[in-house]
């Protein structure tokens, strides 16, 4: 019997390995490289050609949809802020002459071209306004016209300024810097790589996908490969380049898919066109012909992508799990057995979804009922009805979501030998 006909016998007709991973083929095998020991097997070499596939006409997009950083600021932006101390407190009447009160301050400016200098702010009517004590530090908004717009500013003019808010930056820092202290110390390696993947993603969002939209670019285009990018990103940090993986991808862009077809036919049903929003105020107030439907759309895409990873990730990693211990189990079976699993998590997902936005709209829920108004006109009314749809549509995709990829994975990963599958880390929870 030759090499040939002995490496033949060597593998089941359906091209999986059934040498054991302890043998010294087998941690041949194990040791190889993920894409190299795909590359070996048809499954393997189909699973990288629709990833590839993916990511190629990603960076396309990207490349293409590339903001230029030419979008000025229109008059309805918000303006940087400076830092304050309230050093007085008081009330005062409204104008001259009038008798309603307002909540008044006296603060010193902490930093920039006024800083030493004190201002006095009105706050609004007492019993509305924000209550402040001296001490407290604040943000405030430099309202005076800015010497590069052209508009002539009077000698000795007073510097104006408007309260922004409380200064609660070194909190909210405080409150991540936590977060990622925890996550490193409990997820170790895995955990840095995780973080990095958020920040690349969070980086991605802010640099590219908003300057795109800006730009005039299509929306929900813009917010389907922001996605895709994303997941690219942070699907390779977290979980590394591995036939789980992989297949995840593949999963995860179908869902994708499913969840914009979904988000723009039923905000058209809807009439859910975004005028009412505070970007409609923003477009309002500075001209911009901004596609504001879409923009909604791709908020949608874009809020669905995390749990839709967690999904599908966990699902495909469900998969490689069974054939590792059962090799034997073909790809209908292994979709059985996984989708069982699966059912069980998206329960706990769905809820966990739901009850996340309606923590969310529950101040304006409460103001809805102190107004003796019914649940349906409540919804009826927009910043209800657009997080009510988001909801709706983002778990109609997660369901989806289950039986696709786990149809997918059941394909792709089942067909696999177990040794190209590697150790069954790929997933945390």
């Amino acid at each position: 019997m030759d090499d040939h006909e002995h490496h033949d016998h060597g593998r089941h007709e359906d091209g999986r390995d059934p040498r054991p991973p302890g043998t010294s083929e087998g941690r041949r095998d194990a040791a190889a490289p993920a894409a190299a020991r795909l590359r070996d097997h048809p499954a393997g070499r189909l699973l990288l050609g629709v990833v590839a596939l993916v990511g190629v006409l990603t960076l396309v997009g990207l490349v293409v949809l590339w903001p230029s950083g030419d979008h000025d600021p229109g008059p309805g932006t918000q303006r940087p802020t400076v830092a304050a101390t309230v050093v007085e407190a008081r009330a005062a009447p409204c104008a001259e002459g009038s008798s309603q009160r307002c909540a008044t301050v006296v603060a010193t400016v902490d930093e920039g071209r006024d800083d030493g200098r004190r201002v006095t702010i009105v706050l609004g009517p007492e019993g509305v306004a924000p209550s402040l004590d001296p001490g407290d530090a604040i943000r405030l908004s430099d309202q005076s016209p800015d010497p590069a717009s052209g508009v002539p500013v009077e000698p000795g003019t007073e510097p104006v300024y408007a309260y922004s808010g409380v200064d609660r930056r070194i909190p909210l820092v405080a409150l991540m810097a936590g977060f990622a202290l925890l996550g490193l110390l409990v997820a170790r390696g895995r955990g840095l790589l995780a973080l990095l993947g958020t920040g690349a993603s969070l980086a991605l969002v802010v640099l590219w996908l908003v300057p795109s939209i800006l730009d005039g670019h299509p929306p929900l285009l813009v917010a389907v490969v922001g996605a895709l990018a994303v997941m690219f990103v942070t699907t390779a940090l977290t979980y590394g380049v591995t036939a789980q993986s992989l297949a995840a991808v593949a999963g995860i862009g179908v869902s994708l898919s499913v969840a914009a077809l979904l988000g723009g036919l039923w905000l058209g049903l809807s009439g859910l066109d975004g005028t009412d929003s505070e970007l409609g105020s923003f477009a309002l107030q500075s001209g911009e012909a901004l596609p504001l439907q879409g923009i909604l759309l791709a908020g949608m895409v874009i809020g669905a992508l995390g749990v839709l990873t967690d999904t599908v990730v966990s699902q495909v990693s469900t998969v490689a799990a069974l054939h590792r211990t059962a090799p034997h189990l073909g790809a209908g079976e292994l979709y059985r057995e996984a989708f069982v699993v699966g059912r069980d998590h998206l329960a706990a997902t769905i809820h966990t979804l739901v009850l996340a936005y309606a923590g969310a709209t529950l101040p304006l829920l409460l103001v809805a009922s102190a107004n003796d108004v019914t649940f349906l006109d409540a919804v009826n009314d927009t910043t209800l009805a657009e997080p009510i749809v988001s909801t709706l549509v983002g778990s109609i995709a997660l369901l989806l979501s289950v039986p696709l990829s786990t149809l997918l994975a059941a394909i792709l990963v089942g067909r696999l030998p177990a040794a190209t599958l590697g150790d069954g880390h790929a997933h945390h929870h």
